[in-house]
């Protein structure tokens, strides 16, 4: 009995979370006739792809969907690279480096920076970057993005409880810290490099109030902003283009967790199992 009320519980949560997903895919095969019609139904009575074609061919706006899209492509997997590098750097430096000056202070403020709410960066970051004449170029895109803690914090916990011996076996035979570091603990730490890189490209990608300010011209909008954008103007109540445009700006996010979904799982039951 138990076993049924959770599976009807888990069953009537996954349709809470699913509906709104399947209301936008239904809704983007919809006129905008039908779709401002606001009937409940999830299957459209004469299903048209107009929406998905004239949004990329670029009808819908002066600039093409599609140059958004490349743009929240490039700064995403730019800014996940350098995270990746960063963070893992920093992680090893704090975790196996014991010569290292104020090492035991620097990693609570590491932890404790990530207790300050982001909106509170979010106006000295804005007059930093126009101050050097960044705003609006990919500079003031990504570079926010490559100093999180949490990357660090993530990947410490791995290198600190990496086996110390075979660390040792790798100075004995001549390894210094560089090839410590990219040789044995970066392969040793894919999956957990992997869950990094999914939750930070989504959480780049899937920014919305930065680039939405950090940008001044239609050509370097991300498609969060862009589409933002949309809503706001003529296509207020274009309710088929604007769900059209968010499924074409959501498969990205799911294809990259997908491809990387057996690391995730790996990563997260390594967490368990230590």
């Amino acid at each position: 009995m138990k076993k049924t009320l959770l599976m009807i519980l888990a069953i009537l949560l996954a349709a809470l979370f699913l509906l709104p997903l399947i209301w936008m895919v239904s809704t983007s095969f919809k006129n905008d006739f039908e779709a401002l019609a606001g009937q409940m139904n999830f299957i459209p009575n004469k299903p048209t792809l107009d929406n998905y074609i004239e949004g990329l061919r670029g009808e819908l706006m002066n600039v093409p969907i599609t140059r958004w899209i490349t743009n929240s492509l490039f700064v995403g997997l730019a800014g996940t690279a350098i995270v990746l590098l960063f963070s893992s750097m920093a992680a090893f430096a704090l975790a196996r480096l014991q010569d290292l000056p104020l090492r035991k202070v620097m990693f609570p403020m590491f932890v404790g920076s990530m207790m300050i709410p982001g909106v509170l960066t979010f106006l000295p970051m804005y007059m930093e970057f126009n101050a050097l004449g960044w705003i609006n170029t990919y500079a003031a895109l990504i570079l926010p993005y490559s100093s999180g803690a949490f990357g660090v914090f993530l990947l410490y916990q791995f290198f600190a409880s990496f086996p110390k011996e075979i660390e040792e076996a790798a100075r004995i035979d001549g390894a210094n810290k560089w090839q410590i570091y990219s040789r044995i603990l970066l392969p040793a730490s894919v999956s957990i490099m992997v869950t990094l890189a999914i939750f930070t490209f989504m959480g780049i990608y899937n920014d919305f109030v930065w680039p939405l300010y950090a940008t001044t011209s239609p050509e370097m909008r991300t498609i969060t902003a862009g589409i933002a954008m949309m809503a706001q103007g003529s296509y207020t109540q274009a309710y088929g283009k604007l769900m059209a445009m968010t499924v074409i700006a959501t498969l990205p996010v799911m294809i990259v967790f997908i491809v990387g979904q057996r690391s995730f799982v790996k990563a997260i039951t390594q967490a368990g199992v230590k």
